[in-house]
């Protein structure tokens, strides 16, 4: 300042050089005084420890030449002008931070052959150099600026943040891979942007006014590349899963029973796999998750028909594995649609499918084993002999797979089971290999309404819900004990009137035919499972002329198109109220619509 008043005095106007000598003077000392500044800071967090004394002494020059020179000068004087010692503390402390961030992971090339764990050592290296110094700041550096009125803790966390955030994107630069660019996503924001990142809840970062840690296009492409990587890392999964499917099958593993189920490990892998990927993404954001739950929808949709073609294309298909295999689709899809709710809606068509077919070849192999024990049934032998056992047998021992199975599954299966028994025990019946009169009609009759007992009381026992099947085999044997052509007639009139519709044409979408109502006017599809029930029994002999039957009274009015295994004329190829229907004879396997 006395230099200042010199030149207003004008002193050293004889003496121009003396006064540059004395100027050049004070800018190098101030220039020194800026140096050591910087050093100063850059030496507060070396591992000397904090000189408390220096820092308030720091603070005080700072804090004195604002005081000094406020206000730019009107002249431009270069001894009044500020000097801005504050400005440069704060540089020099964003450049300390820098410094002192570059400093991890120095000397480790980050590439694609490191994969995760080189990221992560960097990144943990990062958070604890972060960390110590900033706890060194706030417990001792802090302290010593405030003692001059100084704050120091916000400038130094700001210079960190700013520091964490350019080699952030550095690394976010190099970052290769799904494994990488989730470690690095991770640690963005859940590691550092945790109220525990600094190891005490004063010491937390704000959230505000700190800018964000990654610019919102660097996060933008680093989500994307992530989820390009996803995309094929679920894909390879389930590949994965499906190999470790076809090494079981090939090594003929049985599957466990577990709480009284098939088990197979498919279902838990896949939800594990699922789990796993939404719970990481939606710990970074709710846009990744959402995104992360398409690309798992996506991929176990077409992972779907792959695992069932291979399934049953290999050599493992049996009801074991069938049953544990069934058991997985309905865990997948009671357990997706439960924790993911919104997500996974879109699958349950294809899974309840895959179920399906694996149902459909549940039936195929026990029906193929079933054939041939039906062709004995109506034959002369068959009267003196109880051929029934052997085919019950196989049921029995089919549903003891069933009881493994999960319960509305095992369910429809048994009935399907129920179905096709009774539907091929009246095939039989209707279309005899042998033809019986007198005595023997008699004698067969009987028998069937012994057996069809036995049917109903086995299927029962197993716990079928397809009760409205009990009846069918019963009216049939009723039919075939008559004699008289009008007895018969009554008797399809009263099926006619009370008897459902248990034709799979008309049961709605899925695998088999829940029980139907029991409707006052049937509906044309009862009516044509008994027109063909009425020709089917004309070649046993039951009715030499033809039978004429009037629909009963209602608002119906059905077209008959009998099938090409009719092999008898039908005279009127419509039926109305009150409109009478005359029918030859003629055989078909439509009977009571159990086709």
């Amino acid at each position: 300042m006395g230099l200042v008043a010199e030149k207003a005095s004008r002193t050293f106007q004889g003496d121009p050089t003396g006064f540059a000598r004395r100027a050049m003077d004070v800018c190098l000392h101030y220039d020194g005084l800026a140096a050591e500044i910087g050093a100063i800071v850059r030496e507060t967090l070396g591992p000397d420890g904090v000189d408390a004394a220096a820092l308030a002494e720091l603070a005080r020059a700072v804090r004195a030449e604002e005081e000094a020179h406020p206000e730019p000068p009107t002249d431009g004087d270069f001894l009044s002008t500020p000097r801005h010692w504050r400005q440069h503390w704060e540089d020099a402390v964003r450049e300390s931070a820098r410094e002192r961030v570059q400093q991890a992971g120095v000397g480790e090339a980050l590439g694609a052959a490191e994969g995760a764990s080189g990221l992560a050592q960097i990144l943990a290296q990062l958070g604890s150099l972060v960390r110590r110094d900033l706890q060194k700041v706030r417990l001792e550096v802090h302290p010593a600026y405030a003692a001059a009125g100084f704050p120091a803790w916000e400038a130094y966390l700001r210079a960190f943040h700013g520091a964490v955030a350019q080699r952030l994107q550095e690394l976010a630069h190099d970052a290769h891979g799904f494994e990488q660019l989730y470690v690095l996503l991770d640690w963005a924001a859940n590691i550092y942007s945790s109220p525990d990142f600094l190891g005490a809840p004063d010491l937390a970062l704000p959230s505000e006014p700190l800018p964000p840690l990654l610019a919102p296009d660097v996060w933008a492409r680093l989500e994307s590349d992530y989820t390009s990587f996803l995309e094929t890392k679920i894909a390879s999964c389930f590949d994965g899963i499906l190999q470790l499917e076809q090494s079981r099958w090939a090594a003929a593993e049985v599957p466990d029973v577990l709480q009284g189920r098939y088990h197979s490990p498919l279902s838990m892998d896949i939800l594990m796999l699922v789990a796993e990927h939404v719970k990481a993404a939606g710990a970074i954001s709710a846009e990744l998750e959402a995104t992360t739950l398409r690309i798992c929808a996506r991929a176990l949709g077409l992972f779907l028909p792959r695992f069932e073609k291979a399934f049953l294309e290999s050599e493992a298909v049996s009801e074991p594995h069938l049953g544990a295999n069934i058991n997985a689709c309905e865990e997948l899809r009671t357990n997706l649609l439960a924790k993911f709710p919104g997500s996974f809606e879109e699958l349950e068509k294809p899974l309840v499918a895959a179920i399906c077919v694996f149902q459909k070849r549940l039936l195929q192999d026990l029906q193929r084993d079933l054939q041939p024990l039906f062709r004995v049934l109506c034959t002369k032998d068959w009267l003196t002999q109880d051929v029934l056992p052997p085919l019950m047998d196989k049921v029995l021992t089919f549903a003891r797979h069933l009881e493994h199975v999960a319960p509305s599954q095992a369910q429809e299966t048994l009935q399907e089971v129920h179905r096709f028994v009774v539907r091929e025990y009246l095939a039989q019946a209707l279309k005899p290999q042998e033809r019986f009169r007198g005595l023997d009609r008699v004698a067969g009759s009987q028998k069937m309404g012994l057996e069809a007992q036995a049917i109903g009381n086995t299927f029962q026992g197993l716990g079928s819900e397809a009760t409205w099947l009990g009846q069918a085999i019963p009216c049939v044997a009723d039919i075939l004990g008559e004699t008289y052509k009008d007895d018969i007639q009554r008797h399809l009139e009263t099926l006619i009137a009370s008897y459902p519709d248990i034709r799979l044409a008309n049961a709605p979408a899925g695998c088999t035919t829940p029980p139907p109502t029991v409707a006052t006017s049937p509906p044309p599809a009862i009516l044509h499972g008994f027109l063909n029930l009425c020709i089917a029994v004309c070649p046993i002999g039951l009715a030499p002329s033809p039978l004429c039957f009037t629909a009963p009274p209602g608002s119906f009015s059905a077209s008959f198109r009998p099938s090409s295994r009719i092999a008898g004329d039908i005279h009127t190829s419509s039926l109305s109220p009150g409109v009478p229907l005359t029918l030859e004879s003629g055989v078909s396997l439509e009977v009571l619509g159990l086709q």
